[in-house]
């Protein structure tokens, strides 16, 4: 087949997109069962960086299915177009410059890796919100887990279908932190990745 497609090269690079803001571009991703403080993370520690200037952006797995990727299901084959999908937005936003917090269940380790693949390992950060079942199931207030309990909803994670925890995250938060700690923990840990000028 004769190759009809050119990529363009563009004059403002990401280097000096990131000089200009003063911070290095990469990707965390926050990993955990659904309702398990990734999202709430997410927000507190986007407040944060906005609170110092740092270019930021929050991809959140249900607002990308409300709208570009509301066509697909929780099977394991359309899980993995959706965080395809999420990591290729995110190159857009690492290339702009900015700062991309992503929070996605992405409970299984080879789509993880599919990833830290695609983004690239320096420029990759995995949080896992390592939060019990138990205590997921108890902050639940959309009755999510009630509805795959009584088979409802069909591979939900953490009921019908299993959650691979990360073996070696960037960070691990659990359940005694408060979002504030949990906040303070992730921001010291970034300031050197982030190169802060």
């Amino acid at each position: 087949m004769e190759k009809t497609i050119f990529p363009e090269t563009f004059r403002i690079s990401r280097n000096v997109r990131m000089k200009r803001n003063g911070h290095k571009s990469l990707m965390i991703l926050f990993t955990g069962l659904p309702c398990s403080g990734k999202s709430t993370l997410a927000n507190a520690l986007e407040q944060r960086l906005f609170s110092k200037n740092i270019k930021s952006y929050i991809l959140d797995g249900d607002n990308l299915r409300n709208n570009i990727n509301k066509n697909l299901t929780f099977s394991p084959n359309d899980r993995s177009e959706n965080l395809r999908i999420a990591s290729e937005i995110s190159k857009l936003f690492i290339d702009a410059g900015i700062v991309v917090l992503a929070a996605f269940v992405a409970p299984y380790a080879k789509h993880r890796d599919e990833i830290r693949n695609l983004i690239g390992n320096a420029d990759f950060l995995e949080i896992f919100v390592n939060t019990s079942l138990r205590t997921c199931e108890k902050r639940d207030s959309k009755g999510l887990y009630k509805k795959a309990r009584k088979g409802k909803i069909f591979d939900f994670t953490g009921i019908s279908a299993r959650y691979e925890q990360p073996k070696n995250p960037y960070i691990e938060i659990n359940e005694d932190y408060s979002i504030e700690q949990a906040t303070d923990l992730i921001y010291s840990k970034l300031v050197k990745k982030l190169k802060i000028s």
